[in-house]
C-alpha cells in the first residue's frame, strides 16, 4: 500500500509539473502573437519554448516512464534511443519534404492544382 501512495504522488507531481510547463510555454507564445516583435525576440521565444519542451520531456520520462528507477536500465535506454531515432528521422524528413515542395513544383503545376485539383 505504501508503494502505491508513493506512485500516486509521483503521478500527481508529474501531472502538475506538466501543466505548469505547458502553461509556461503557452503564455509567451500567446503574448508574442498579439504584439509585433522583431526577429530576435521571436528567436528568443523559440529557444525558450524548445528549452521548456526539453524539460517537459525529462519530466515525462522521470515521472511517468520511471526512467531512473528500473532494474534493467540498458533495456529501456535501448528502446528509448530507437524510438527517439525514428521520431527524429520522421520529423527531419517531413521538414525537408515541406521545404522542397515549393522548389519542386512549377507555377503551372501549382495553378492546375489550385484550379482543377489536378496534380502532377
Amino acid at each position: 500500500m505504501e508503494n502505491h501512495k508513493g506512485l500516486l504522488k509521483s503521478y500527481i507531481l508529474g501531472f502538475i509539473l506538466s501543466i505548469i510547463l505547458t502553461l509556461a510555454a503557452y503564455i509567451p507564445v500567446e503574448m508574442g502573437s498579439t504584439s509585433h516583435k522583431g526577429v530576435s525576440s521571436q528567436f528568443g521565444i523559440t529557444v525558450f519554448i524548445l528549452a521548456l519542451a526539453f524539460i517537459q520531456l525529462i519530466v515525462q520520462m522521470v515521472f511517468f516512464l520511471h526512467m531512473g528507477n528500473e532494474t534493467r536500465p540498458r533495456w529501456k535506454l535501448g528502446v528509448f534511443i530507437s524510438f527517439a531515432s525514428i521520431i527524429l528521422i520522421v520529423v527531419v524528413a517531413s521538414i525537408w519534404i515541406m521545404q522542397h515542395l515549393n522548389y519542386n513544383m512549377s507555377l503551372v503545376q501549382f495553378n492546375n492544382l489550385m484550379q482543377y485539383g489536378e496534380g502532377f
